[in-house]
């Protein structure tokens, strides 16, 4: 029995929470370091609180992964998690800007880093449902498309929620001034909305998609034995050992890319502060925040890249095979990153980031196309979850070591920080060619 073939739509709707997962992501990575400030927190205080988001999905997304595994309701296999997922993660958008409200029960700095946390964990309940439920309902001739839209309505989401606080205060006349310790009304607008896109785009998924039942499940399965009753949660390290080889080959890539991507996100803004604007990097005025503010908008673009160049990379994918799109694709963020070492001024930094907005589309589709084709179907959700690891491990390091290298080896200069994490994607990229794409004869043969 063969996987029926899904209408471009019936595809995009079954991805398009991930607008809204996305979009909250932007609205988060933007604005909570932020946000934790005005209630308090020191700058050097602000890298301890985003240790949460790669512990916490190293944590949950294997356990949501198993579960998921072996979830059958009437909404479904991966449904109901996405569906609660986002249903905490709104919540959490809504309650941190307003943790002010809580200060006769603890300071406002506790209550919006408890939030913060169950953002993160609410964001890896709902993520990794998704990249199963695209493994489960499409044959694999159409998983670089299904990833692909994925990668489109990211792009979209992201763009949408870093612009937003922005456009509200810049072309609706919404105040970002504020009282000491209170959080801008654009600010508190955004999260709000952020919330209300974000369920109405989980609820469209739930209710245009329809999942396999079990037993159709079973007969796709690549497995001749079933899963034993008696399995178990901490089956998770077994499972572990157990994975597939292209998998392995692919942690390597993974390690490599995340390890780059965490390096930008962190040290973007003071690096193209301190490097194309030529400002000290104790000066946190008005032209600082004019560069934070270019970041942002960079930051807009280079997803707004992805978006558009995702949904080319079917045909790119289908052309060039998938190890040959996903190595150019890394190749062109590497040398992206590294370019910024060398721009005369802050507008050829779109040039930098056309590059990286390219090789984010490629991380977000290709490794999970190529993934998929080699993960038994019954434990689709479980090694998708484990797949997380090689994610999250590069960026826990990252978190730990970044700050130290910065200070110690390059001089307190983070530019270097850019180009040591181009180097790590262009790294990435020489290590797909070892990697075993089982499914690739079947599209490209």
């Amino acid at each position: 029995m063969e996987k029926r073939k899904l209408s471009f739509w019936d595809i995009w709707n079954m991805s398009f929470g991930f607008l809204g997962i996305q979009m909250g992501f932007a609205l988060q990575n933007a604005n909570a370091s932020r946000i934790l400030q005005i209630f308090g927190a020191d700058v050097h205080e602000l890298s301890w609180f985003w240790v949460v988001a790669p512990l916490t999905g190293l944590i949950v997304q294997p356990i949501i992964g198993y579960y998921s595994d072996r979830t059958w309701t009437k909404l479904g296999r991966r449904r109901p998690y996405f569906l609660v997922g986002a249903l905490l993660a709104a919540a959490g958008l809504i309650l941190m800007p307003n943790a002010d409200m809580f200060t006769a029960f603890m300071p406002a700095l506790w209550v919006g880093a408890g939030m913060l946390m169950i953002m993160d964990a609410s964001f890896n309940v709902a993520m990794e449902p998704f990249r199963a439920l695209v493994a489960d309902l499409l044959p694999s001739d159409q998983r670089t498309l299904g990833f692909s839209i994925q990668t489109v309505l990211i792009g979209i989401g992201a763009v949408i929620g870093s612009w937003l606080p922005y456009a509200l205060a810049n072309w609706f006349g919404v105040s970002n001034n504020a009282a000491e310790g209170e959080v801008p009304l654009n600010l508190l607008l955004s999260f709000i909305i952020g919330a209300a896109v974000l369920v109405v785009s989980i609820l469209i998924t739930v209710f245009t998609t329809k999942e396999y039942s079990p037993e159709e499940m079973a007969q796709f399965s690549k497995e001749e034995e079933e899963v034993e009753e008696t399995s178990s949660l901490f089956d998770i390290f077994s499972d572990f050992k157990k994975m597939p080889l292209t998998m392995k080959q692919l942690s390597s890539v993974q390690f490599f890319s995340w390890f780059g991507l965490f390096g930008m996100w962190v040290f973007a803004t003071p690096a193209i502060a301190h490097h194309v604007y030529g400002l000290s990097l104790d000066d946190h005025g008005t032209a600082y925040q004019t560069a934070g503010d270019w970041v942002g908008i960079l930051f807009g673009a280079y997803n707004a890249v992805s978006a558009v160049y995702a949904f080319f990379l079917p045909a790119i994918a289908k052309k060039f095979g998938r190890k040959m799109t996903y190595t150019i694709g890394l190749v062109c963020g590497g040398l992206g990153l590294i370019s910024i070492y060398f721009v005369p001024n802050e507008n050829w930094l779109f040039l930098s980031m056309f590059g990286i907005g390219i090789a984010w589309a490629s991380i977000l589709a290709m490794p999970y196309a190529i993934l998929a084709g080699s993960i038994p179907a019954k434990k689709m959700g479980v090694y998708m979850g484990i797949f997380n690891f090689f994610i999250v491990i590069p960026q826990i390091i990252n978190a730990i070591i970044g700050g130290p290298i910065v200070k110690y080896v390059y001089g307190g200069n983070p530019i270097f920080a850019l180009v040591i994490s181009g180097v790590s994607l262009l790294i990435a990229a020489m290590l797909v060619v070892r990697v075993k794409d089982v499914d690739d004869v079947v599209i490209n043969g």
